[in-house]
């Protein structure tokens, strides 16, 4: 997956700080909308930097898609399948209770996805590379 960022240090190493703007499905064409309150927020996160760019230059980053997908499937996925899992396998329950077991279930997911963003943060999985200036 690749996007733009701006280059907001530079780092030893072969590394750069930088700025990547916020995607989102809406598109972000606030002018239209305005329903999000949503305002250009940016990630900022580390770049290996093989092309050797400067401060304040746009560069087009590169990010690997498979580990993406599978962070989006555990983010997104995860909570889906438990919370649809609570509800079918506590069949014969009250209504109400059926549906507290699956929010319960569904809430739970939180705990591996916590543990994930720590692992993903002290290891670096989820990493850019500068691929050209913009």
């Amino acid at each position: 997956m690749t996007q733009i960022a701006t280059v907001e240090e530079v780092l030893a190493g072969g590394y750069v700080r930088i700025s990547v703007p916020r995607k989102s499905a809406c598109g972000h064409d606030c002018e239209e909308c305005a329903g999000c309150g949503m305002t250009g927020a940016a990630i900022y996160t580390t770049a290996k930097d093989p092309v050797g760019v400067s401060v304040g230059e746009k560069v087009v980053v590169e990010s690997s898609t498979k580990k993406l997908l599978g962070v989006v499937a555990l983010v997104y996925m995860l909570p889906v399948i438990c919370f649809l899992a609570g509800y079918f396998l506590s069949d014969g329950l009250a209504e109400s209770v059926r549906y507290v077991i699956a929010i319960a279930a569904a809430a739970l997911t939180m705990i591996p996805i916590v543990l994930y963003d720590r692992y993903a943060n002290r290891k670096g999985t989820l990493t850019y590379t500068v691929v050209r200036p913009f």
